[in-house]
């Protein structure tokens, strides 16, 4: 079971990393002016988090995706979502641009 489940997150790094991250929120501004701005920040388990109210729509619509392809992803690996979330949160940190945001799990703060 664990090899099975090391063999599956290997794979799914893989995907992740083939098919880029994600589309820009549908409003005016794209995913990296909401984090340039400090608007937006990430989440350790994959997610986003509106840092300003004004941001607030975009973090639904950028979370209902996310959560989309996190649970597409877990049932095609037979891995838990939230995993599968944490693994894209690693891609996340590694390309997203200097200056973004992120929230650790003990909910720190800290900027790249």
């Amino acid at each position: 079971m664990r090899r099975r489940l090391g063999f599956s997150l290997v794979v799914l790094i893989a995907v992740v990393v083939a098919t880029g991250l994600f589309a820009a929120p549908a409003s005016a501004q794209s995913l990296d002016d909401l984090r340039a701005s400090g608007a937006v920040g990430e989440r350790f388990d994959g997610l986003t988090e509106a840092r300003d109210p004004s941001a607030a729509a975009d973090v639904l619509k950028i979370n209902a995706k996310r959560k989309e392809i996190y649970a597409q992803r877990a049932a095609s690996q037979g891995v838990p979502a939230d995993q599968v979330g944490r693994v894209y949160a690693q891609e996340i940190l590694q390309k997203a641009p200097a200056g973004t945001w992120f929230l650790a799990p003990d909910n720190t703060w800290t900027q790249k």
